[in-house]
């Protein structure tokens, strides 16, 4: 559910009703289409099909397919569970209405699974330098997503205008990056492994083509690019079949941290080994992305004021917004085809079910990834009035984890506008219904491609004025012009 923060919603409507008409049948067919059949993805290849990897996921930290209300985090929910059900029960007249556990079943299996986890910490290295180095090959990996050779998989990836959710692909990436830092860290004498990986950092996602198309086969391959003592950076290229063959679609790099068996403090990764003068040139480029990261965490706009280049564009963006018929500071008139900021917003609502979780019980982080793209989308699509392609994700950043049955509240912003790109930004933070608090989880960047040129998004207030240096500083860092 999303609420609408701005007029001309209607654009939005206008520009996707025409979806309707056109044609799905070939899409939706049964038969596999031969030129998006990718031979390598025939019935019974051994290799990965995506459908599997949180399987494997979970065969390797030995999770529970159970869930129950675990831990004390989500008393508060079930009492609110239980003030509603005795309300609801209260106006009923059947006498013989019994009271119902909002806890599921399956709950010793869910216990006992954590008990064992938890038991693994003796298993954790005491310093890096325990563990034996790795090579990149050791945890390269390939996954398929044969859309061309098994139709009946392209109802969970296809949109209504017959093109692919990029939201799915999101979820399939961040899997992917799990499973291949575990295949970085196996110890092959361990059942089950120590660490609980999780991602802290979607640092770039670059577009290569703007069309995916939901008839042909889909490649994912990626392993490890560079290693810290606690960290892994893991990049990753989907590439589709089309025309007899493979085409680039994106390249993804993602950040991911270990931890102890109860995802409570940091834990040492196996060291990376480069071999070669092409695998060192990717440690390289680890090495400088975590330095750019740094950097960018120093300079942000919520630490250090503008650089002196920035104050000048807000005071230009102000100055064209003063009213000149009067002398006044206060008196602000919005410019031609511009739109003020506040009203260019997209607001909504999740409740995060038990069906979202992740291998460690917490709400995957693929949905969050998932719901906040769509609403960036949405977003975009309502301000300029167009279908828009998705140009890059940038420095998505995993503040803290999302416990289940939280109220997510999502807050898309479309912060910075250039010729035919929107920025859009969205924050998501975990409201707490007794305590009234509000916790930031999530920030989100995305950058998009229109088919026409957009109106101007301006600021009125000196917060918004950082919204839009920050929207355009990450527009410039992904947007070569």
């Amino acid at each position: 559910m999303f609420r609408r923060s701005w007029p001309w919603f209607s654009r939005l409507m206008s520009c996707l009703r025409p979806c309707a008409s056109l044609p799905s049948g070939r899409l939706l067919c049964t038969a596999a289409t031969k030129e998006g059949s990718a031979p390598d993805m025939a019935e019974g290849n051994p290799l990965l099909h995506v459908s599997n990897v949180r399987n494997r996921l979970r065969e390797i930290v030995g999770a529970s397919t159970n869930w129950r209300y675990a831990n004390k985090q989500n008393q508060s929910l079930k009492e609110l569970w239980w003030v509603s059900a005795l309300t609801a029960r209260a106006l009923r007249l059947a006498s013989d209405a019994r009271p119902r556990s909002p806890v599921p079943c399956g709950g010793s299996d869910h216990r006992r699974a954590m008990s064992e986890r938890a038991s693994l910490s003796s298993e954790l290295a005491r310093s890096q330098s325990d563990l034996p180095a790795r090579r990149m090959k050791d945890s390269l990996l390939e996954v398929h997503l044969p859309l061309g050779s098994q139709p009946q998989l392209r109802e969970k990836y296809l949109t209504f205008h017959n093109s692919v959710r990029f939201g799915r692909i999101l979820e399939d990436l961040d899997s992917l990056a799990v499973l291949i830092s575990y295949s970085h860290t196996c110890n092959p004498a361990l059942k089950r492994s120590p660490l609980s990986i999780v991602t802290a950092l979607v640092d770039k996602i670059d577009m290569r083509q703007q069309v995916i198309y939901p008839d042909c086969d889909i490649k994912f391959t990626g392993h490890v690019t560079w290693v810290g003592k606690t960290s892994i950076e893991a990049k990753m290229h989907m590439t589709q079949y089309r025309n007899g063959a493979y085409s680039p679609v994106l390249d993804a790099t993602f950040v991911m941290v270990a931890r102890d068996p109860e995802n409570k403090r940091a834990a040492f990764v196996n060291p990376l080994k480069p071999d070669g003068p092409e695998e060192e040139e990717l440690f390289r480029q680890g090495e400088a992305n975590k330095s750019r990261r740094v950097e960018l965490s120093t300079s942000s706009l919520l630490k250090v004021a503008p650089t002196a280049e920035e104050r000048n564009v807000v005071h230009a963006l102000f100055l064209n917004t003063l009213d000149a018929k009067t002398v006044s500071f206060r008196g602000r008139v919005l410019p031609p085809d511009s739109v003020w900021m506040e009203d260019a917003k997209v607001k909504g609502l999740e409740i995060c079910h038990p069906q979202e979780r992740n291998i460690f019980n917490r709400i995957f982080g693929g949905f969050l990834m998932r719901k906040a793209y769509e609403l960036a989308w949405a977003n975009a699509s309502a301000f300029g009035g167009c279908r828009p392609a998705l140009v890059a994700v940038d420095d998505i950043l995993f503040q803290k984890p999302v416990e289940i049955g939280s109220l997510l509240l999502l807050s898309s912003q479309v912060c910075y506008t250039q010729d035919n790109y929107i920025q859009v930004r969205v924050h998501s933070e975990v409201f707490e219904p007794l305590s009234r608090q509000h916790n930031t989880t999530n920030v989100f960047h995305f950058t998009f491609v229109s088919d026409r040129r957009v109106v101007d998004v301006v600021p009125r207030t000196y917060g918004e004025a950082m919204l839009y240096l920050d929207g355009k500083r990450h527009f410039n860092h992904t947007v070569a012009l």
